[in-house]
C-alpha cells in the first residue's frame, strides 16, 4: 500500500516539478530523493505528516514507534488552538527492543483503546515511524480493527521517515485526509460563500488575523486544513465553493483531487504583506461570485481593502521613512520565499536575496519577478557566506529561522525570526503591521551601535 501511494504522489500532475515533464519522466518524481541515513536536516516524511495533521486540535495523535520520534516532533511548530488542547498531548507507544523483536501491534491496539476510553476524541491519528515500518507492524489493519470495535475513526498515517523529506510527508498526510476524512460527513447547512484554506496551519495565530476579514465580508471559512481545525469541520470540507492554497508545496494533491471529486476550483495565494492580502481577498471574492455568490461581495471586498490599506498606511506612517532603503536578507523558504518580499518592498525596503529552499518552481518565478535584477535566489547559502555578506554590510537585517540567528549576532547585525518558531503572527493587515514594526524595532535597537563600538583597549 505504501509503495502504491508513493508512486502515485511521485506522479502528481499538478506538482510544479512535474508540469513540464512527459509522462515517463514524471514518474521520476515530485517527491524528491529519499533521505541519506542519519541525515534528517529539514525534517523527514514523518515530521511532514505531523505538521499537516497535528493542528487538528480535538483529535488524538498517537506515534507508533520509539519515544524519540514523538519527542523530536512534538511542539516543533507554534500551531495555536482557540479551543481544544488534546493535540498538545504527546501520545506514543514507546517501543522497546523487545517490541522490535516480537512486534508492537498488540501494544498499539492497547494504546488506542486507552486513549479512546480516557479522552473520547472524535478521531485518533496513528503515525507509522521508520522502526514500525521496518519490523512490519500492520498499522492499517490494527486501525481498521480499532475503528470497528471502538466505534471511533482510527486513521493510519503511513509516512515513515525514510520514504522522503518533510515536504513529501505533507503530501502523504494530504492523501490520508482524502482517503479517511474529507467527505465522510455532510454539513448541516451550506452557503454560497463557503471556502477552505489549504496548507494554513495557524502558525503563531496567523489564521486569526485573516478570519475577521472573512467575517466582515460575509465569507464563511468552512475548514482550515488544518490550522486550528476541528475534526468534524475537516470531514465536511468537500462542500466548500472555493479552495485557497496557502502553501502549494504541501497540499497541492489535495487541491487537485478536491477539484476532480467535488468540482471545487482553487488558486494559490498568500496573506503575507498588504499587496498579497488584498490580491487574495479579491481573488476569493471573484471566484465565489463566479460560483453563485451575490455580486455585491465584490463591492464589499473593494471597500474593505481600501479601508484596511489606508489604516495600515496610517499606523505605519511614523516608521516607514526609517525603513525606506534598508536592505534585508531573507532566508526562509517555501511560500515565504516570495510572499515576504512583497511585504518588505511595500515598505520601501530592498531584498538583496532570498532562499528558495522547499520552494516550488512557481514560488521561484514569483520571487525572481519581485526581485528583478537587484536580488539573488539561493537554493542554499552556507553560513560562512552569509556571515561574509552581513559583515560586509550588504544587508541591514537578516530575516530567518532560529538556526541562523547566531550568524547575524556574530556579524553584529540585527536579526528577526520569520520562521514557524516565531511567537508573533505576520499574516493579514494586522500581521503586516506587526511584521514591519518588529523590523523597525530590531533596526533601531541601540544595542547594535554599542556592540559595534570598539572596546577601549582597541581605540
Amino acid at each position: 500500500m505504501l509503495q502504491h501511494t508513493l508512486q502515485h504522489l511521485f506522479d502528481e500532475p499538478s506538482c510544479a516539478t512535474n508540469r513540464a515533464k512527459d509522462p515517463k519522466a514524471r514518474k521520476q518524481g515530485c517527491g524528491g530523493k529519499p533521505l541519506t541515513p542519519g541525515n534528517a536536516a529539514g525534517g523527514c516524511a514523518f515530521d511532514g505528516a505531523k505538521i499537516v495533521l497535528q493542528p487538528i486540535t480535538d483529535a488524538a495523535h498517537l506515534v507508533h514507534g520509539p519515544i524519540a520520534c514523538e519527542g523530536n516532533s512534538w511542539d516543533s511548530r507554534h500551531s495555536l488552538s482557540s479551543g481544544p488542547m488534546l493535540y498538545r498531548t504527546g501520545f506514543t507507544t514507546d517501543l522497546s527492543e523487545l517490541d522490535v523483536i516480537y512486534g508492537g501491534e498488540k501494544k498499539l491496539y492497547k494504546a488506542i483503546k486507552e486513549i479512546v476510553a480516557r479522552y473520547d476524541p472524535p478521531a485518533v491519528f496513528v503515525y507509522q515511524t521508520c522502526v514500525t515500518a521496518m519490523i512490519g507492524d500492520d498499522i492499517a489493519k490494527v486501525c481498521a480493527a480499532a475503528t470497528e470495535r471502538l466505534h471511533k475513526p482510527v486513521i493510519p498515517v503511513i509516512a515513515p521517515g525514510f520514504v522522503g523529506k518533510k515536504n513529501f510527508g505533507t503530501k502523504l498526510a494530504g492523501e490520508v485526509l482524502l482517503e479517511y476524512v474529507i467527505g465522510t460527513e455532510e454539513p448541516d447547512v451550506t452557503t454560497p460563500t463557503d471556502i477552505n484554506l489549504l496548507g494554513e496551519y495557524n502558525v503563531s495565530g496567523d489564521l486569526w488575523n485573516v478570519t475577521p476579514l472573512f467575517k466582515r465580508l460575509g465569507i464563511r471559512l468552512l475548514a482550515a486544513i488544518t490550522g486550528d481545525a476541528r475534526y468534524h469541520d475537516v470531514t465536511k470540507a468537500h462542500r466548500a465553493r472555493v479552495n485557497m492554497m496557502v502553501c502549494s508545496q504541501a497540499l497541492i494533491n489535495v487541491a487537485r483531487k478536491m477539484e476532480e471529486r467535488w468540482g471545487i476550483p482553487w488558486f494559490e495565494g498568500s496573506f503575507y504583506g498588504v499587496p498579497e492580502t488584498s490580491k487574495s481577498l479579491r481573488t476569493i471574492a471573484k471566484m465565489l461570485v463566479d460560483r453563485g455568490a451575490d455580486v455585491s461581495l465584490l463591492k464589499r471586498t473593494e471597500a474593505l481593502i481600501a479601508r484596511e490599506e489606508a489604516r495600515v498606511a496610517e499606523v505605519l506612517a511614523p516608521i516607514l521613512p526609517a525603513l525606506k532603503g534598508k536592505k534585508a536578507l531573507l532566508y526562509s523558504g517555501g511560500v515565504k520565499s516570495w510572499s515576504m518580499i512583497a511585504a518588505l518592498q511595500w515598505a520601501g525596503m530592498q531584498v538583496i536575496g532570498t532562499s528558495v529552499r522547499k520552494a516550488t518552481d512557481d514560488d521561484k518565478r514569483r520571487a525572481s519577478a519581485l526581485l528583478g535584477d537587484s536580488g539573488t535566489l539561493w537554493e542554499s547559502l552556507p553560513q560562512r557566506e552569509m556571515y561574509a555578506k552581513l559583515k560586509a554590510g550588504e544587508a541591514d537585517i537578516l530575516l530567518s529561522g532560529g538556526r541562523t540567528q547566531y550568524v547575524a549576532l556574530k556579524a553584529k547585525t540585527p536579526w528577526m525570526d520569520s520562521n514557524q518558531e516565531r511567537h508573533t503572527a505576520y499574516a493579514g493587515y494586522d500581521g503586516t503591521i506587526a511584521f514591519l514594526k518588529g523590523i523597525h524595532k530590531a533596526l533601531t535597537n541601540p544595542i547594535w551601535a554599542q556592540v559595534r563600538t570598539p572596546p577601549p583597549w582597541e581605540e
